[in-house]
């Protein structure tokens, strides 16, 4: 019955596009094309006015920043409520969605399908009454001028439309991995968006890429497995109600990304995992709120996507509009427990364990065989023969690194002060001036006994692993530092920036790596007479010395090892070497 059922579903949408075909206004390239083709940018344009113009009393149609080539960037505010500007949501406890598409502009289901279900939900056709009780943000193309670099070959692994945009930025950013580091002037705007409405859940609307096979969608959302654990479970009941109401109207949703373990081998199963925070879904449960990534199929074909994507969008309006309310209450008490963290375990990232279930999971016959052109194994799929594939998924995720959060906050130092605060103002994070100096001030450093600086680059950074401990330690602090509260609603956001073990913090994107530079040095000739004095000074030093040398090989075959060893002890060796800039502080400076 589902394939059938479908057919009818895909049926259902052309008859939307056909009756709509001579309503220019509101309707997109896509649906008067029979979703064959999609607009390019200056159709989005014209329907954020045209859809403001229809709707005045509904509808507003804002810019909220612009991109590297210059062109606006749109969203429609829209809400039957009369809150059409964020004091008014806020003043009125609405929940406020965040719909956005094309962030990989090649994957443009979002935008069309979210301008076919605003326009039923204005109508009163679609989700009927659910704007009465939120407010939606709709972004129909994050990633513009990637929209914009239009051509048919742009996602060579998916079926339609004709001609797709980019998936990078004009500055080659990959836009779903910056949501934290916030390198692109497009992201900057987003978050300056979401730092004026606080949406409860922002989507973000994506097509996989990968294995053919016959589910259509895959919907993950955090907090479930991550961030408050009071809160996951409002996480956990969008997400279920979301995959209910697809499977209801005859998709085939998983709740985990479909990609296999090994390479592309469907017998390796799966292995479901918490997104990193320079993702959409890693990042919004620092905030303590939803986030939902949809990823349709790439190999169904456009009209069967951008249904499946309209029916998530509507159905996430119906579910906003029936536990919205209630959702943002547990969000704001998740929010008041975030400010009582100082002190406390907090997980930095997540991991799957080893422990394997069976499921079954719906694919095709396949044959893997030895390719006479690369000389790997190539996997090759029969669409005609629908198979089940009985595999293993990993899906008991725990918390991975964690660290004990400072009891008061951070120091970032004068000289970091301008650039670091600027990153905090983009996340929305609280943090003051300390005005006056602090001497021999207690607090926690972080040196680094090992770094691992990258050598290929990694959105435009080379990447560091810095591995060391907090130690107590007291530290003199200039007028012009920022003292960060760890007492705040983002205080797991804080940790993530500013704690270096974890993997998107400002010292793992490289904007540290100045700190673990060694700039002042040793002649060794001068190094070999310091060694002599020391060793001559100091006989524990000599048997040190001694005994390093018989039990380290490593060290014994280096001569800049050996030599520094003795440098390292001299006055003039830098103390900041190695120095993590950044310090912790269990009392908050005066």
């Amino acid at each position: 019955m589902i394939r059938p059922l479908c057919l009818a579903l895909t049926l259902a949408l052309g008859a939307i596009a056909s009756a709509h075909a001579t309503d220019a206004p509101l309707s997109t390239v896509a649906e008067r094309s029979g979703f064959l083709k999609t607009g390019r940018y200056d159709e989005v344009i014209a329907l954020c006015a045209a859809f403001q113009k229809t709707y005045p009393d509904a509808v507003r149609c804002i810019d909220f920043g612009r991109t590297p080539e210059g062109r606006p960037m749109k969203a429609l505010i829209v809400s039957r409520s009369g809150a059409l500007t964020a004091k008014q949501a806020s003043d009125r406890g609405l929940p406020v969605l965040l719909i956005q598409g094309g962030i990989h502009a090649g994957e443009i289901d979002g935008k069309d399908a979210g301008f076919l279900a605003l326009r039923e939900a204005l109508e009163s056709k679609a989700a009927k009454g659910a704007l009465e009780k939120q407010v939606l943000i709709f972004v129909p193309v994050f990633n513009i001028d990637g929209h914009e670099r239009f051509g048919k070959w742009n996602r060579p692994n998916q079926r339609g439309p004709e001609e797709m945009g980019w998936r990078t930025t004009a500055q080659n950013y990959n836009l779903n991995r910056d949501y934290v580091k916030a390198d692109a002037p497009e992201m900057q705007a987003m978050l300056r968006l979401v730092n004026q409405w606080d949406p409860l859940a922002y989507i973000d609307l994506h097509v996989t890429d990968g294995a053919k096979f016959q589910h259509d969608v895959a919907i993950q959302v955090e907090p479930v497995n991550s961030g408050d654990p009071e809160f996951r479970r409002d996480g956990l009941a969008l997400r279920s109600a979301v995959i209910a109401d697809l499977s209801a109207q005859g998709s085939r949703p998983v709740a985990f990304y479909p990609s296999f373990n090994v390479g592309d081998d469907p017998s390796s199963g799966f292995t479901d995992g918490v997104a990193t925070p320079r993702f959409s879904t890693g990042y919004f449960q620092l905030r303590n709120r939803m986030a939902m990534l949809v990823e349709t199929h790439s190999w169904k074909d456009y009209p069967t996507r951008v249904r499946i994507t309209h029916n998530t969008i509507v159905s996430l309006l119906n579910q906003v509009a029936t536990h919205g309310a209630s959702w943002l209450k547990d969000a704001h008490a998740a929010d008041a427990r975030a400010m009582t963290l100082g002190g406390k375990n907090v997980a930095l990232d997540y991991v799957a364990s080893d422990k394997v279930r069976d499921i079954d999971f719906l694919g095709y016959e396949y044959t893997r065989t030895l390719s006479d052109i690369s000389g790997a194994l190539m996997t090759r799929y029969d669409e005609s023969k629908p198979q089940v594939w009985h595999v293993g998924l990993r899906d008991d995720i725990h918390p991975g690194t964690q660290v004990i959060a400072p009891e008061a906050g951070y120091i970032v130092p004068a000289a970091h002060a301008a650039w670091v605060g600027e990153k905090l103002r983009l996340h929305g994070i609280s943090f003051r001036a300390i005005t006056g100096p602090l001497h021999k001030a207690d607090v926690e450093t972080y040196r680094a006994n090992k770094t691992d600086i990258s050598g290929q680059s990694v959105e435009g950074h080379q990447r560091v692993n810095a591995q060391g401990s907090w130690k107590p330690e007291q530290r003199e602090i200039g007028a012009g530092a920022l003292f960060v509260p760890i007492a705040q609603a983002k205080a797991r956001l804080v940790m993530t920036l500013l704690e270096p073990q974890s993997g998107d913090s400002l010292v793992a994107w490289g904007e540290f790596n100045n700190a673990f530079e060694q700039k002042e040095y040793m002649e060794d000739y001068v190094a070999e007479d310091v060694a002599r004095e020391q060793l001559a000074a100091d006989p524990a030093l000599a048997a040190e010395f001694k005994q390093k040398l018989a039990s380290d090989p490593g060290f014994a075959k280096s001569p800049a090892a050996r030599l520094q060893f003795f440098a390292r002890r001299h006055s003039s060796w830098d103390e900041r070497y190695n120095l993590y800039p950044v310090l912790r502080t269990a009392t908050a400076p005066r």
